[in-house]
């Protein structure tokens, strides 16, 4: 049996107006979540990015993406992002959220609003959508 987990994610602020509901497997990572999460808002995966597991932005409680393996983070020792999601003891009603691009700050909520087991891997699904949001603004670049 593997997990699934069900999650409401949208741009802080906009939770009622903007979101999405996706499902993800407990074996897909934080980087197949972040993808999941950008493809569902029609972002391009251009730029760094972090899960703050305390909701706030440069947090310690995090792991980030580092496309290098180097010390862009020097400051600390946060762990990477390639970490199954079935590692992070997530629970049902938890908050956390992807801040994603360090420059325009983009910070998504993300809450686990169910956790069942299922047969099989499966991809991380769309399920629900509502409103949206421009990565880029008209008018910015």
């Amino acid at each position: 049996m593997r997990t699934q987990y069900t999650l409401k994610v949208y741009p802080a602020g906009l939770g009622r107006s903007v979101y999405r509901t996706i499902t993800i497997c407990g074996t897909d990572t934080l980087d197949q979540l972040c993808m999941a999460i950008l493809s569902a808002f029609d972002f391009t995966a251009e730029h760094l990015y972090e899960f703050c597991m305390d909701n706030k932005m440069y947090s310690e409680d995090c792991y980030r993406f580092n496309p290098m393996e180097d010390d862009l983070f020097d400051e600390d020792d946060a762990e990477g992002t390639d970490i199954a999601l079935d590692e992070l003891g997530l629970v049902e009603g938890q908050k956390f959220s992807l801040h994603y691009d360090f420059g325009d700050d983009w910070m998504f909520a993300i809450r686990v609003m169910k956790i069942e087991e299922i047969k099989r891997h499966r991809k991380p699904m769309l399920l629900s959508s509502k409103g949206s949001v421009e990565q880029y603004p008209e008018g910015e670049e």
